[in-house]
């Protein structure tokens, strides 16, 4: 057994039923993901689009491909034809041209609202009172080919598990506002390799996992 098989069988232990584990193999080189994808997993998370796109036309088919990282505008039409689910949507804009290119494909994109949760100024997101507008918004109501499934965060980049944990509770009682009103919303994706046991306590049922499957990370 190679070791990223041994990770992700690890971990898939620690991960309750109705938890989807998306393994995020962001910098890392198609043969590891063969290995994942050898061990069982379907779910693979990227954060740029391009080598996403690069790695589904070399991967097999069946694959789930989340995109993970912040959207800009311009990268969408290259993931349109084959992306199951956008994680950190955080403006109508952005909507307006994700609707625009699965209509392209005759594809509806299920999507993500990403909400700011951390302190840091760096992570990107919507406020509570943002998202719930642009859920209610005459516009939205016009973009048929998308379907807005839940909510994603990010906690702040910290060792203090008391404030990753109220950091999680913040979304997850956003996400329990509006899930009786809109009927898709299923999906909370909170946690990464460093608090997704926290995240999963909370109430994530979507959880973001790389360097405890992948080792560290190479950015050279």
């Amino acid at each position: 057994m190679n070791a990223i098989e041994k990770n992700l069988q690890n971990i898939k232990t620690t991960i309750p039923e109705g938890v989807t584990l998306v393994a995020v193999s962001k910098t890392k080189p198609i043969d590891e993901l063969l290995k994942a994808y050898n061990a069982g997993q379907r779910v693979f998370g990227e954060n740029k689009i391009q080598e996403m796109a690069e790695k589904w036309e070399h991967m097999p088919k069946d694959i789930e491909w989340h995109m993970i990282g912040h959207v800009q505008t311009n990268k969408v039409k290259y993931m349109a034809p084959f992306v199951s689910l956008i994680h950190a949507v955080d403006s109508i804009k952005l909507l307006k041209e994700i609707n625009k290119q699965a209509k392209k494909h005759d594809r509806v994109i299920n999507c993500l609202l990403q909400i700011k949760i951390a302190k840091e100024e760096s992570k990107f997101g919507l406020s509570a009172t943002d998202a719930t507008n642009l859920l209610s918004s005459e516009e939205l109501k016009d973009f048929s080919n998308i379907n807005i499934q839940g909510l994603m965060g990010m906690a702040t980049f910290t060792d203090n598990q008391e404030q990753i944990r109220n950091e999680f509770n913040i979304i997850k009682k956003l996400f329990d506002q509006l899930k009786p009103k809109y009927a898709e919303f299923k999906i909370l994706s909170i946690g990464m390799s460093g608090d997704y046991e926290t995240a999963i306590h909370s109430g994530s049922t979507m959880v973001r996992i790389g360097s405890s499957i992948f080792g560290a990370r190479n950015y050279n």
